[in-house]
């Protein structure tokens, strides 16, 4: 039996979200996949595979701002509070009652307010890389955890994190910069994680000193195409869905310190979490390192059901082990979600419209 991706749109009043679907439509429980930055819903397609393979009804939207969901000219407008309600716009026109939602990079911070917030649409929440109760509260939370061995506060004051301070200092440059040629800002990007790199200073520390991601030149070096995270094909995906959209929206992720902080200690339960938590940690991850600094000790403290794996990759885990972050998923499902486990079906998958 072949597995296809359906594609659809979810238009409300306040805004229209783009989005992939494999899998039994009549399930009122689902997997949802929330990307981060800088990607698109396609970022979760080995992940719509397997699960979908397996019985799951399983879905994959387009954040606002990316692919083919609706731009907004501020801000503002991509603070966490208005992502989680896109999110529940969604489910709910799906007719889908509680999910399992998993998140990546800017797509954790979302399904962990999505956790926190709204625990009654969950059946348990899965971050990769991005570990609870960080980044959505902002460059200074994270500041916290800083490896001062390895990122001096005098030379280095926000550490791995100098490039997020980049955006706020600096929004326009950082955004031209992307775009000056969108290709080579992806392939130069999206890079498998490099054992060699552990314990130096990871290269986004040096945004600040340098001016900008890519130094005086202001363009994305054209580098080869690492093929363990995108296929050309892949890549041919992203620029186009870029070249729409610019890097404007997603970029503006992270303008909103201020508001996603008001809107984390809102909270329900003191943000304690109850609902089975899985996270994926990745080894070679120097932008969110959760193995050599404490960053992941907040979330050891607020959620009482929690389950860490570790993966040997870098930061682009869905990608790069694909196949491992699918057995762990799966695993941790049948342990702590059984009640949502679909019926094994083996197949092909196409994307249609």
């Amino acid at each position: 039996m072949k597995q296809y991706i359906r594609t659809g749109y979810v238009r409300t009043t306040r805004h229209k979200s783009f989005y992939l679907e494999a899998g039994p439509r009549k399930h009122r429980s689902a997997i949802v996949f929330v990307h981060g930055w800088p990607e698109i819903s396609w970022a979760w397609r080995n992940q719509l595979l397997a699960f979908s393979s397996l019985g799951f009804r399983v879905v994959a939207p387009d954040l606002r701002g990316c692919g083919q969901s609706n731009l907004y000219s501020t801000h503002s407008a991509y603070a966490q509070r208005e992502i989680v309600q896109d999110m529940l716009e969604l489910v709910d026109s799906l007719d889908i009652d509680r999910a399992i939602w998993v998140g990546h990079d800017w797509g954790a911070p979302v399904v962990w307010n999505i956790a926190s917030h709204h625990p009654n649409r969950c059946h348990g929440v899965v971050a990769l890389t991005v570990p609870y109760d960080t980044l959505e509260r902002g460059v200074e939370r994270l500041r916290e955890f800083i490896d001062r061995t390895v990122y001096p506060e005098i030379q280095f004051p926000y550490g791995q994190y100098e490039y997020y301070k980049f955006y706020q200092e600096n929004f326009d440059i950082a955004t031209q910069d992307f775009e000056a040629n969108i290709e080579n800002t992806f392939k130069i990007l999206l890079r498998r994680g490099d054992p060699a790199q552990a314990g130096k200073p990871f290269p986004t520390a040096f945004v600040r000193l340098q001016g900008g991601w890519f130094g005086p030149t202001r363009v994305a070096p054209d580098v080869p195409l690492d093929t363990s995270i995108l296929t050309p094909s892949d890549l041919a995906i992203y620029v186009d869905a870029y070249q729409r959209t610019g890097f404007v929206s997603v970029n503006s992720l992270y303008m909103n310190d201020a508001n996603n902080l008001v809107y984390a200690n809102e909270a329900m339960n003191n943000g304690v979490l109850k609902m089975p938590v899985l996270f994926l940690a990745g080894t070679y991850d120097y932008i969110n390192d959760t193995v050599r600094t404490n960053l992941i000790n907040p979330m050891k403290k607020k959620c009482r059901r929690l389950t860490i794996n570790q993966i040997d990759s870098g930061h682009w885990m869905q990608h790069e082990r694909a196949e491992e972050v699918n057995k762990l998923l799966s695993r941790w499902i049948a342990i702590n979600c059984p009640s949502i486990w679909g019926r094994y079906s083996a197949g092909e998958m196409h994307l249609i419209s």
